[in-house]
């Protein structure tokens, strides 16, 4: 599994979350980080060119594979953001606490294999008033499409980087001890029912 962890998965996920759909999510909710910013689960750094430079001052980018990594080097070049890229995973943020103005996370909740020690370090990072936007998949409202999920769920992290397609992304962040400040959900156009629904918005601690 070396060599398809380090190099196949990272090429396959990264094509994946460059779809047109799901560039077009990362428009809605980029743009709204601000100050000094986490971004938990960089990848190959897809959300790059969404950032609005003139608001970000810092940007720490935590991206625990080193497949991702090397793909996020060239975007990171092109990039005028400075960037300090951790390479640990979700639950290991090695920032100091009330540090961060803003967190984002886009389709990363779904493959963190201990979400909640990754969102209650989140909360512990964030400054007064900060607030986390993210952009997320998870379980689907229709039965029929749950159960789907809930089938294939296992099979599917294997092959997709310990991502799960069933997460209940806005009970994870209430259970958290988040309240969300604004949420919109959708099933994505061009995209197949089982990955597609979307929750997107901001949360800040209760």
């Amino acid at each position: 599994m070396g060599f398809y962890r380090d190099c196949i998965e990272p090429a396959c996920v990264s094509l994946v979350c460059g779809t047109k759909p799901i560039q077009r999510q990362r428009m809605k909710i980029v743009p709204r980080a601000h100050g000094v910013v986490l971004e938990v689960g960089f990848g190959s750094g897809h959300n790059l060119p969404f950032y609005d430079g003139a608001k970000v001052e810092r940007l720490y980018a935590l991206e625990p594979s080193p497949g991702m990594r090397r793909r996020a080097s060239q975007r990171m070049a092109a990039s005028d953001i400075n960037i300090d890229l951790i390479d640990l995973p979700g639950e290991t943020i090695p920032l100091e606490s009330g540090s961060v103005d803003s967190i984002l996370i886009t389709y990363t909740l779904c493959t963190i294999p201990d979400a909640a020690k990754a969102l209650a370090g989140m909360r512990r990072v964030l400054k007064p008033g900060g607030q986390v936007f993210f952009c997320e998949h998870g379980v689907a409202p229709d039965p029929g499409v749950r159960r789907w999920q809930d089938r294939i769920n296992g099979v599917w992290g294997c092959i997709a980087g310990g991502c799960n397609l069933n997460r209940d992304i806005p009970a994870l962040f209430r259970a958290a001890d988040f309240r969300l400040d604004d949420l919109e959900k959708m099933y994505l156009p061009s995209t197949p029912k089982i990955a597609g629904y979307n929750y997107w918005g901001a949360a800040s601690p209760a």
